[in-house]
């Protein structure tokens, strides 16, 4: 299960992008992948709440935006979303390409930084 090492180390680069942004916490994370790119998108949720335990993470959401496969049609001069990621062909026009323009992300987006808890103030 590759999605654990891929969890990890999401948590490291969230965990250091929240200390150089001066946060103790993360409440999100905002991850896209594509279609073409071999993750489970469940597999990686489970994954990132097991990696995400015992740093500024843990109990912090993962959200991820699930991208469809683009590609380009040469015959209809357009970019196109394929309804399936295995069949390379125009959804439009039927004609095949290997012109790939969208499916293989796995991108770290952005994090929701938790706001600090107040310290309770004494009597």
């Amino acid at each position: 299960m590759h999605e654990l090492s891929i969890a990890l180390s999401l948590v490291e680069l969230a965990a250091e992008a929240a200390a150089n942004a001066g946060a103790e916490r993360v409440a999100t994370v905002h991850l896209r992948v594509g279609a073409l790119a071999g993750v489970v998108p469940e597999a990686l949720q489970f994954s990132f709440a097991i990696a995400a335990r015992g740093t500024p993470l843990e109990d912090a959401q993962l959200a991820i935006e699930a991208l469809p496969t683009v590609i380009f049609c040469a015959c209809c001069d357009a970019d196109r979303a394929l309804p399936t990621p295995g069949s390379f062909r125009c959804p439009v026009c039927g004609t095949p390409s290997a012109a790939i323009r969208q499916g293989r992300e796995l991108e770290l987006v952005a994090l929701t930084l938790a706001a600090p808890v107040p310290a309770a103030s004494g009597p």
